[in-house]
């Protein structure tokens, strides 16, 4: 996403950071977490480190919900420069959450509205049927491997797909939806 919404800029792309806060998942093999300091102390590094190289201006495409607490450090970050600027903006921004809604309004976490064609494990089917919400109020009591038994697959929730041109829609709408923070976020 990040690289569709900058190439036409010309602005340059970092990779992904690989890790993040994803403590509640704990139970799931291949998923570690970092602690919230430690979290914040890379994306503060990170931050730094580009500044020092003469970037003046940086967006954080969030990718995941658990990641949040990196907007208070970019709002913390931007407000001790004057010269410096970091914008947080979650990959389901405003406009693409309401046309997630507006498609299919019961989707949840790793529902329909994560699973892109180029997100699949090749072998894996996708269920057909839609998955009941899950306990909001069980979620929140539980320890990782309670979230695991409680949410087995990963999915809180919804239709596991849609039609292709539904999720064509919401990733354009959520690419022009971080070119614009790219354009305009700026003071």
């Amino acid at each position: 996403m990040a690289n569709e919404a900058a190439e036409p800029l010309g602005v340059p792309v970092l990779p992904a950071l690989p890790y993040g806060l994803t403590p509640k998942f704990a139970a799931f093999p291949g998923s570690p977490s970092l602690r919230v300091e430690t979290f914040l102390a890379v994306v503060r590094d990170l931050l730094d480190a580009l500044q020092g190289q003469g970037f003046r201006r940086i967006l954080l495409l969030n990718g995941h919900g658990g990641n949040a607490p990196a907007r208070t450090l970019a709002d913390e970050w931007s407000t001790e420069r004057e010269d410096g600027q970091a914008l947080y903006h979650e990959w389901f921004g405003p406009e693409t959450y309401a046309v997630i809604r507006e498609i299919e309004p019961d989707g949840q976490h790793a529902s329909w509205w994560e699973n892109f064609p180029w997100t699949r494990l090749a072998g894996v089917d996708v269920p057909e049927e839609s998955k009941p919400p899950m306990d909001q109020a069980a979620y929140q009591a539980a320890d990782p491997a309670g979230v695991r038994a409680l949410i087995g697959d990963g999915s809180f929730g919804g239709p596991y797909a849609r039609p292709p041109e539904d999720l064509e829609r919401v990733w354009a709408t959520a690419v022009a939806e971080a070119r614009e923070a790219l354009e305009s976020g700026w003071r």
